[in-house]
C-alpha cells in the first residue's frame, strides 16, 4: 500500500501481444518530466512471448508460472530515466484474454486498492511525450475534476478524431462522440465529455464514487461508458499542450462503394470483434439517448444497412445476418456473454 504524502501517479498499461509496442510504451513512461511512482503492466494473457521480453529488458526479474487459472501479480522495479528514482512496476498476468474493458478493469481496481492517487491509463501502442504528464498535473488544481486527458495524435502528428469530445445522446448511430473544434486548441484546456482510455488521467475520487470501468463490455465504448461516470462526478479537462501519440494501425478490409458511401467488408475470421461495437453501442443507445423515436429509427436503418451489405458483398450470409441479429437483440436486452461471438460464427451447427 503506498505510504506518502506527495501525490502519487501510476499508469495503467493493458497490453496483448504487441510486446516490442509495449517496450516502447514503457520507455517513455520512465522518461516522464514528472516521474511516476508506479506502472501497472496488465497482460491480457498474450502468446507472443511478453512475459519473457519484458523479462529480458529487466522491467520482471520471473516469469509467470504456466497454466494460470487466475489473474497472477508480482512487484518488481525499475530505475525512472529522469533522476534514477524507482517506478513500482506491478506486472499481472491474465489468466485470459479479457479484452481491453477486462484489462481496464483489472488495472484501475489494483491500482486504485494500492492507493495511488492518479491513474494514468492507456494502451500498449501509446507513447507519451516526455513533459505529457507534467503538463496534465499543471491543471489538476482545477474544481472538480474527474479526469485529464492528453491531446492524443498519430504518428504524424495530427489530432485524431473523435477520440476526444462531446457525448450525442440524440441518435447514437450518427456517431455517439463527437470532435472538438481544432481551433479552441489554443486554449489551457477545453471541458470535454469524452476521452478514450489512451492519455486519460483519472483521479481516485472520483474511482471511489464510481467504481471501476465496465469489464462486461470486452472491447468497444468501454471509455465511453466509463466517462459518463465521470462527467457525472467532475470535469474532463483536455489539455492540448500534453501530447500523446497513438500508433494504432489503420483498420485493414475491403472497401465496397455502398448507399453512396464506403463500406468496410470485415473478413469472416476477424468478424467476431464486430460484435462487441454493435451490442455495447446500442446498449448505450437505449439506456442514455435522450431520444426513442432517433434511437430506435437509427437502429433499424443501421441493422438494415448492414444486411443489405452483407447480401450484396459477404460469404456465409446466413451465418453473418444471424451474427449481427443477436449483437443488436443482446444490446437491446443487456446480455452480455462475451463467448458468444465465437459460437455464433465458428461453432460447427
Amino acid at each position: 500500500m503506498i505510504e506518502n504524502n506527495k501525490e502519487t501517479v501510476c499508469a495503467v498499461v493493458v497490453t496483448y501481444n504487441r510486446k516490442d509496442l509495449l517496450i516502447e510504451c514503457l520507455e517513455a513512461l520512465r522518461k516522464q518530466t514528472r516521474p511516476l511512482e508506479g506502472i501497472y503492466i496488465i497482460d491480457n494473457a498474450s502468446t507472443d512471448g511478453t512475459p519473457e521480453l519484458l523479462k529480458e529488458k529487466s522491467y520482471i526479474k520471473e516469469l509467470p508460472p504456466e497454466n494460470l487459472t487466475e489473474p497472477w501479480e508480482k512487484e518488481f522495479e525499475v530505475k525512472n530515466l529522469v533522476d534514477d528514482k524507482p517506478i513500482k512496476i506491478h506486472y499481472v498476468r491474465m489468466h485470459e484474454n479479457t479484452g481491453g474493458a477486462g484489462g481496464f478493469y483489472e488495472g484501475v481496481k489494483r491500482a486504485y486498492k494500492e492507493g495511488y492517487d492518479w491513474l494514468w491509463l492507456m494502451d500498449d501502442d501509446a507513447e507519451p511525450k516526455k513533459d505529457a504528464l507534467e503538463k496534465l498535473l499543471k491543471v489538476r488544481k482545477h474544481y472538480c475534476v474527474s479526469a485529464l486527458a492528453s491531446l492524443k495524435v498519430n504518428i504524424n502528428g495530427k489530432v485524431i478524431h473523435p477520440h476526444r469530445g462531446y457525448f450525442n445522446f440524440k441518435n447514437i448511430f450518427n456517431g455517439i462522440v463527437k470532435p472538438f473544434d481544432e481551433a479552441t486548441l489554443g486554449r489551457r484546456y477545453l471541458k470535454i465529455d469524452h476521452a478514450s482510455f489512451v492519455g486519460i488521467l483519472v483521479n481516485r475520487e472520483a474511482i471511489k464514487k464510481i467504481g471501476y470501468p465496465k469489464k462486461e463490455f470486452f472491447i468497444h465504448y468501454d471509455d465511453v461508458e466509463y466517462c459518463i461516470r465521470l462527467r457525472n462526478v467532475g470535469e474532463i479537462l483536455l489539455i492540448p499542450k500534453s501530447i500523446i501519440i497513438h500508433k494504432e494501425a489503420a483498420k485493414k478490409g475491403i472497401y465496397k462503394r455502398f448507399l453512396w458511401k464506403k463500406s468496410l467488408r470485415v473478413p469472416y475470421e476477424k468478424l467476431w470483434l464486430s460484435y462487441y461495437s454493435v451490442r455495447n453501442l446500442t446498449w448505450l443507445g437505449k439506456k442514455y439517448g435522450t431520444s426513442k423515436i432517433h434511437f430506435y429509427y437509427g437502429l433499424v436503418k443501421n441493422y438494415l444497412r448492414k444486411i443489405i451489405g452483407i447480401i450484396l458483398f459477404d460469404d456465409n450470409k446466413f451465418k453473418r445476418i444471424k451474427f449481427f441479429t443477436n449483437a443488436y437483440l443482446d444490446g437491446l436486452k443487456g446480455h452480455f456473454d462475451n463467448e458468444k461471438p465465437k459460437k455464433l460464427l465458428y461453432k460447427e451447427d
